[in-house]
């Protein structure tokens, strides 16, 4: 086979879908969960700020574990646990137990993109990394899209448990693939001579070592400060968009959208979603291989998709329509994604191989971070709106910051790291 390497990016881009089909659940679900175990506004945002301070732990050791035991062995880890995790919520009766359930599942899910993003520097030299990113990374806007799709049918027919039993089993199904198929370039028996050569193409990484480097190093360099702060700020963006958007069509712009009809609204902005996250990741490989180099690709791809995001801010103004809403929502959202794509390529820009899942697990870790105060931030200020009888105005707030938050990591990441250059270590 000649283009091995893009079954590998298939096999990450369905781990990712399966990820992110895990987490969005709780958000369909939330609808009936409130009547059934009486969850208001503070208790889901606790909820998912369980999630997220797991998650931000666990990207600390996931980044590391994937460093130390390999890509091959510890995706499959994370996958197993996440899917465990995922199942247990069919037995939570209360808003702890499904907070504890949430941290089981944000704590294992957090190895995913650490070993993700170092599959792709494993298997792909720079000029393909944002496109296969992109990919991939699309495939988390698949998993947002099925879910409100599978998971009504499911809860209306079998039972909201089933929801979380039938879709945390289905990761079992993708490790047999993955032992079958993966192994590092080097060792595989399915990559050709010349694809092997191709892969590893990028003269700057040829003569790299494999030794370990200690987290205190790598703060060491503003390469990344730059990667954990654009995470920060962006990251909880998304966030907001997967748990609160189900619930800002059902409240918000209800007219009666209930958790059987607002499935069409979900399904156009993580459409959109896909479709951004693949564009962005061919935009910046498209003008790499144009000759442009390749700080000034990614630089110039998110500053574009930062200055995208902006009109979400109008998403309440009077006279704005519910579909007109949802297109401003989907700009936004497929917007987040081509960014995504493109700040995720960019550690193996910046960084060796060796510590390529580190670095994004610090970074991922800023991003939970961040989510868990967008979780708290939203969760208080939507229940105290809510109470005045104008939640929207919450939302409001909430809308106006999404809007403004790529410009201002854009413009951190570019003071510095102007030219991006490479960290020798």
């Amino acid at each position: 086979m000649k283009n091995f390497r893009w079954t590998i990016c298939a096999l990450v881009f369905f781990a990712t879908t399966i990820n992110y089909l895990d987490r969005q659940v709780i958000a369909i679900l939330k609808p009936i969960l409130e009547g059934e175990i009486g969850l208001n506004e503070i208790d889901y945002g606790y909820v998912v700020m369980a999630f997220q301070v797991a998650y931000a732990v666990g990207m600390i050791f996931a980044g590391r574990l994937i460093d130390a035991v390999g890509t091959r062995m510890g995706y499959a880890l994370a996958l197993i646990f996440w899917s465990v995790a995922a199942m247990l919520h069919a037995f939570a009766r209360s808003a702890f137990s499904f907070g504890v359930f949430r941290a089981l599942l944000g704590f294992s899910e957090a190895g995913n993109f650490p070993a993700a993003i170092k599959t792709v520097a494993e298997w792909f030299p720079k000029k393909e990394r944002a496109l296969a990113t992109g990919i991939f990374n699309s495939g988390a806007n698949v998993g947002a899209l099925l879910a409100p799709v599978v998971v009504p049918w499911l809860a209306y027919h079998l039972g909201w448990q089933s929801a979380f039993l039938l879709v945390g089993a289905i990761g079992f199904i993708w490790l047999i693939f993955w032992f079958m198929w993966y192994q590092v370039p080097e060792k595989s028996t399915k990559v050709t001579s010349e694809e092997l050569a191709y892969i590893k193409s990028d003269r700057d990484e040829q003569q790299e070592s494999d030794d370990q480097v200690s987290w205190w190093r790598l703060l060491h360099y503003p390469q990344t400060w730059a990667f954990v702060i654009g995470k920060f700020l962006t990251d909880p963006i998304w966030w907001f968009y997967l748990f609160w958007i189900p619930g800002w069509l059902a409240t918000v712009r209800g007219t009666g959208l209930d958790l059987k009809s607002f499935g069409l609204p979900m399904v156009v902005i993580y459409t959109a979603t896909t479709i951004g996250s693949i564009g962005g990741g061919w935009l910046s490989s498209f003008l790499i291989s144009k000759g442009m180099p390749v700080y000034k690709s990614r630089k110039i791809t998110m500053l574009l998709f930062a200055l995208l995001v902006v009109p979400i801010v109008f998403t309440q103004s009077e006279g704005v329509s519910l579909w007109m809403a949802i297109l401003l929502i989907s700009l936004a959202a497929a917007s987040h994604q081509a960014w995504s794509a493109n700040i995720f390529t960019t550690v193996s820009d910046m960084f060796p191989k060796k510590v390529v899942s580190s670095v994004t697990g610090l970074g991922g870790m800023a991003g939970a971070v961040g989510g868990t105060l967008i979780a708290f931030f939203a969760g208080h200020i939507l229940e105290f709106y809510k109470k005045m009888g104008h939640i929207e105005t919450g939302y409001s707030i909430l809308f106006i910051i999404a809007g403004t938050a790529y410009l201002l990591a854009w413009l951190v990441y570019h003071l510095l790291v102007p030219k991006m250059k490479r960290v020798a270590i």
